[in-house]
């Protein structure tokens, strides 16, 4: 016994030096990811064993290969099957491109327009998408039609946005940033008025949950539809997020170093409208996600955007997961996901504020 003893604090003293903070965040930041996947896909009102959802996940792929090495038999239900392929896999990769998207657009708009205050919807993306799904709601449209409605308004919006902010040359970020606001509000105006006028027995508690955001309704055909914009501006955002280093010092200072700060802020913000249109549309309206999962990321890695971008983007899909877990299982029926992100959400900023954690360093 003292022997075994003897060896594990060899063991621990030699490999001591290694699990140092930053190794240990690390493992912390790309290792929750695959683990809250996996997590998700057994928790819900229908127990199944941990066990079992990795047997029926790995199965097709172990039964490819020849012989009984691998084969695994299918002792489970059909009703287990569906509810992990149809139900609750295609909600937990929705998870990840929600979340990630946001948390991924929000650190993209920080540091192009040099605030630590801004999310994804301040060019009024996200006022847009709601207005384009509550009118087609109200026209009796089908959850296809709501989708497109609702990332064809959510361009509208940035795009009435962008052409708003042209009018005047000087200070183009501050105009930038003054239209989104006054576009966001004139859609939230809208929405108020759908809301106003729908049935309130019918079409206005569709509008109302909607807004509110939940990831109830999300299949495979969803997934197919918006995974190529998500994943398109995703990927050109981490390739350039060496740049938006550049853009965070200073236009002139960025310009010396032969970085076209106009067309660079264009791909930045076309980027990020897609990935948010794409989230709002089949998730609906959630909000602190773009806001405080890139603060969590600069306490962990600091304020290089070449670390901040994809680490925000394992924090959001990260945390979205969690989030739609609780909003799943802690009551009998379903809570929006807007409601838990605000709940979770405007403490943990306080706390931040109060810890001055709220900046670039």
């Amino acid at each position: 016994m003292s022997t075994f003893i003897h060896s594990i604090s060899n063991t621990y003293l030699i490999l001591r030096p290694f699990f140092n903070r930053k190794v240990m965040s690390s493992l912390l930041i790309y290792g929750i990811l695959p683990l809250l996947f996996i997590i998700t896909l057994f928790l819900g009102h229908f127990e199944i064993s941990p066990l079992q959802v990795i047997r029926v996940l790995i199965a097709p792929i172990a039964n490819l290969f020849p012989g009984n090495l691998l084969h695994i038999d299918p002792d489970w239900t059909v009703a287990e099957q569906n509810i992990i392929y149809q139900i609750r896999l295609p909600r937990a990769i929705a998870a990840v491109f929600v979340g990630g998207g946001l948390a991924i657009a929000g650190a993209a708009y920080q540091g192009l327009f040099k605030n630590p205050l801004v999310s994804p919807d301040i060019l009024g993306v996200s006022s847009g998408a709601g207005f384009g799904a509550a009118l087609a709601l109200l026209l009796s449209a089908s959850s296809l039609f709501v989708q497109l409605s609702a990332f064809f308004f959510g361009i509208v919006a940035v795009t009435i946005t962008y052409f708003l902010s042209r009018v005047y040359r000087r200070t183009p970020t501050l105009i930038l940033v003054l239209s989104g606001i006054i576009v966001g509000a004139f859609f939230t105006a809208l929405i108020s008025l759908t809301k106003y006028v729908a049935d309130p027995y019918d079409k206005l508690p569709a509008i109302t949950f909607w807004l509110m955001g939940s990831l109830a309704s999300v299949r495979y055909t969803e997934l197919f539809l918006i995974a190529p914009p998500l994943l398109i501006s995703t990927s050109i955002l981490i390739l350039i997020r060496w740049r938006i280093n550049l853009l965070a010092v200073g236009d002139d200072e960025a310009r010396t170093l032969g970085i076209d700060t106009k067309r660079m802020s264009q791909v930045i913000i076309l980027c990020s409208t897609f990935i948010t249109a794409g989230a709002v549309c089949i998730a609906g309206i959630i909000g602190w996600v773009g806001l405080v999962v890139p603060h969590l990321g600069r306490m962990l890695v600091g304020p290089d955007n070449k670390k901040l971008i994809p680490v925000s983007f394992l924090l959001g899909s990260s945390y979205l997961l969690v989030i739609d877990t609780i909003a799943r299982n802690l009551t009998s029926t379903e809570i929006p996901l807007g409601i838990l992100t605000a709940i979770i959400g405007a403490p943990f900023f306080a706390y931040l504020l109060g810890k001055r954690s709220v900046g670039w360093t």
